[in-house]
C-alpha cells in the first residue's frame, strides 16, 4: 500500500501533456469574417469598375467612324459588368469562408449551410456598402432617363415659347435659335437685283422706268417681340388664325415694302416653315427619349442578372474557404 501510494505521488508531478480541446463557437455568424470578406468585395469591385471605365473611355472616339459603336460599347459593359460581379464577390465570399471561426461538434450538412450563408451575407453587406456609395449616380441615371420620358412630349414647346418670351424682353441667350431665325426672315427686303412681278430688266432700253418703292421702315424690337409671341402662341396652339396673319403680314408690308397680298403669303410660308421644324424636333426628342428608356431598361436589367450572379458565386466561394478552414 505504501508503494503505490508513493508511485502515484510521482505521477502527480509530471504535466499534462495532452492537447486541449477547443472550445465550441458560441455563435453561427462570425460577423469579423463577413466584414472582411465584404471589405474586400466592395474594393475590388469599386478598382475593376474604374479600370473598365478607362478603358471604355479609350474603346470611344469623339470622331465620327472611329472607335466602337454603341452597341458594341453596351455590351462590353455589361459583360465588364458581370465579370466585375463575379471575381469581387468570388474574392469575398472565399475569404468569408476561410476566416469564420471552426465549428466543433456541427454536422457536415449544417457546416456546408453556414458557410453559404456567410458568402450570401458578405455579398450583401458589400452591395449594401457599394449602394450607399453609388446611390447619386444610380439616382442620376434612372431618374435622367424618367425625365426625359415624362418630359419629351412638351419640350419642344416649351422650350419654344421660353425662347420667344426671351427674346421679347430683349434677351440675347436666343440669338440664332430657330424661331429668332424665322421671325427675321419675315422682314427681309427684297432683293433689289431681281426684277418683281416679271418686269423687265431696268438697264434695257425698252424697259419702262421702275415706279418708286415705298418707302421702307427699320423694324423695332417691340415689333419683333410682337411677332415672336404670335408665332409663339399659334405654334403651340397649332394654327396661325386668319387675323394674326393679316395684322403680321401688315407689319411686314410697312417694314419692307411688299404688297399684303406678298407679305401675308410670307406669312404663311414662314409659319408652315417653323411648324415643320417644331415637328421634327419632337420626333428626334422622342426618338432620344425611346432610345434613353430602353438603355436604362436594359441597365438595370443585366445589372440585377449580373447581381444575383455575384450572390451565387459568393455563397459557392464560401463553402470552398470554409472547407479550406477546415482542413
Amino acid at each position: 500500500m505504501t508503494h503505490i501510494h508513493e508511485h502515484a505521488s510521482v505521477n502527480t508531478t509530471y504535466p499534462d501533456t495532452r492537447l486541449p480541446v477547443p472550445a465550441a463557437s458560441s455563435s453561427a455568424v462570425s460577423w469579423g469574417a463577413i466584414f472582411a470578406g465584404a471589405a474586400a468585395a466592395a474594393s475590388l469591385s469599386l478598382i475593376l469598375l474604374i479600370l473598365g471605365a478607362g478603358l471604355g473611355l479609350t474603346a470611344v472616339s469623339p470622331w465620327e467612324s472611329r472607335g466602337l459603336d454603341a452597341g458594341t460599347v453596351g455590351i462590353a459593359a455589361i459583360a465588364w459588368l458581370t465579370f466585375t460581379q463575379i471575381v469581387a464577390s468570388g474574392m469575398g465570399g472565399y475569404l468569408a469562408g476561410r476566416l469564420r471561426s471552426k465549428w466543433v461538434d456541427t454536422h457536415t450538412d449544417e457546416v456546408y449551410f453556414r458557410d453559404t450563408a456567410h458568402g450570401f451575407l458578405a455579398w450583401a453587406v458589400a452591395a449594401l456598402v457599394s449602394a450607399a456609395l453609388l446611390t447619386s449616380t444610380m439616382s442620376a441615371i434612372v431618374g435622367g432617363g424618367a425625365k426625359v420620358v415624362g418630359t419629351v412630349a412638351g419640350g419642344a414647346t416649351v422650350a419654344t415659347a421660353t425662347g420667344a418670351a426671351s427674346m421679347a424682353n430683349g434677351s440675347s441667350a436666343v440669338e440664332g435659335s430657330s424661331m429668332n431665325y424665322f421671325v427675321n426672315s419675315l422682314f427681309r427686303a427684297n432683293n433689289p437685283g431681281t426684277p418683281a412681278n416679271g418686269a423687265a430688266d431696268p438697264a434695257s432700253p425698252a424697259a419702262a422706268p421702275a415706279p418708286a418703292a415705298p418707302s421702307q421702315q427699320h423694324v423695332s424690337p417691340a415689333q419683333l417681340g410682337e411677332v415672336t409671341g404670335i408665332f409663339a402662341n399659334s405654334i403651340t396652339t397649332g394654327a396661325l388664325p386668319q387675323e394674326d396673319r393679316q395684322y403680321v403680314a401688315q407689319l411686314i408690308a410697312q417694314n419692307t415694302g411688299i404688297t399684303q397680298q406678298e407679305a401675308e403669303q410670307r406669312v404663311q410660308s414662314t409659319y408652315d416653315k417653323a411648324q415643320a421644324k417644331l415637328k421634327e424636333a419632337k420626333e428626334k426628342a422622342q426618338q432620344a427619349a425611346d432610345t434613353a428608356r430602353k438603355t436604362t431598361s436594359y441597365l438595370m436589367l443585366w445589372t440585377f442578372i449580373s447581381l444575383l450572379a455575384g450572390a451565387f458565386v459568393a455563397s459557392l466561394c464560401a463553402t470552398f474557404g470554409g472547407r479550406q478552414r477546415d482542413l
